[in-house]
């Protein structure tokens, strides 16, 4: 009976055939939707008590009358057909096991790009993990806390006497979309310091794109929030707070590796130190063949 074939060892360097690459991907996806469908599973059984936190942030209105007490406007909560109800749990389902399986799908994101890193910077995948993972909650919970400040100000805009009537998908859609866009938003400065520790941009250059980074910011917040402009200042204020934190990051990460080594880390407009001082030029080289006089040919 022959041996069983050996493993083969990993290369240091992270290298290995585009059919592995590709292998670790399907592996990786695998393990990220199964998480995603475990904790679905398990929030189904608590669809309904999601459902009535997700709908809190509406002001709802208890009777007709009640409409406009104080000038403030209130919506009827609806569920239009018979398959709407069991279709929003699947959904609520969904985006609950989207966010809570976060640890599951960042690290392995994160796991697929480390074997091209360098093994000093594959030190970084659990921190990477730790510190995404609670911005991305963070940065849902925001939104969370945002919209009961942001659905009055849309309720606002309807026409006197009208009665509005607002569907359960409507408020799931419009949370999800917050939660997910305001979750990634604040993952900014953590792709901005993975790419500084991989030695991808340098502090000095993030640096230099403040004033494109506040003016793409306030654009993004200013299409991912609702209409009114406390929305969008209260997405925008930290998260360029963010950027300036890792940009502050990158500069000392940028010092440190200096310090450490100061040809480790040239900006793409700095040169090596050149060795400028004159050597000696050697006498001409005779390159004539016997009986010709000197010449390389007939002439």
């Amino acid at each position: 009976m022959p041996k069983a074939a050996r493993k083969k060892a990993k290369d240091p360097e992270g290298r290995m055939p585009l059919t592995e690459h590709l292998r670790e991907l399907r592996n990786r996806l695998a393990i990220s939707v199964l998480a995603v469908v475990v904790i679905t599973i398990v929030a189904l059984f608590f669809a309904k008590s999601i459902m009535n936190f997700i709908t809190e942030p509406l002001p709802q209105c208890i009777e007709l009358e009640d409409a406009d007490p104080a000038g403030n406007r209130c919506a009827t909560l609806t569920q239009a057909g018979l398959t709407s109800p069991f279709a929003t749990y699947i959904k609520v389902s969904l985006m609950v096991g989207f966010v809570l399986a976060s640890p599951v799908w960042l690290y392995q994101a994160w796991g697929f790009m480390a074997p091209g890193l360098h093994k000093n910077e594959k030190k970084y995948t659990r921190a990477v993990v730790a510190v995404g993972v609670p911005l991305f909650l963070f940065g849902a919970y925001f939104a969370y806390w945002l919209l009961p400040r942001a659905i009055p100000v849309l309720l606002s805009f309807s026409a006197d006497g009208a009665e509005n009537l607002v569907s359960v998908d409507d408020i799931l859609d419009i949370t999800v979309r917050m939660a997910v866009a305001f979750g990634f938003a604040f993952e900014l400065p953590l792709v901005l310091v993975m790419l500084n520790f991989g030695g991808v941009v340098s502090g000095k250059r993030m640096l230099g794109w403040w004033r494109g980074m506040v003016v793409g910011i306030a654009i993004f917040a200013a299409a991912i929030t609702p209409t009114d402009l406390m929305s969008m200042i209260a997405l925008q204020v930290p998260v360029t707070g963010l950027y300036f934190l890792a940009t502050g990051i990158a500069l000392l990460n940028d010092y440190r590796r200096r310090r450490n080594d100061p040809e480790a880390q040239l900006g793409d407009d700095e040169a090596s130190d050149l060795d400028l001082t004159p050597s000696s030029i050697d006498g001409p080289e005779d390159i004539g063949r016997p009986g010709r006089g000197g010449y390389d040919d007939a002439t």
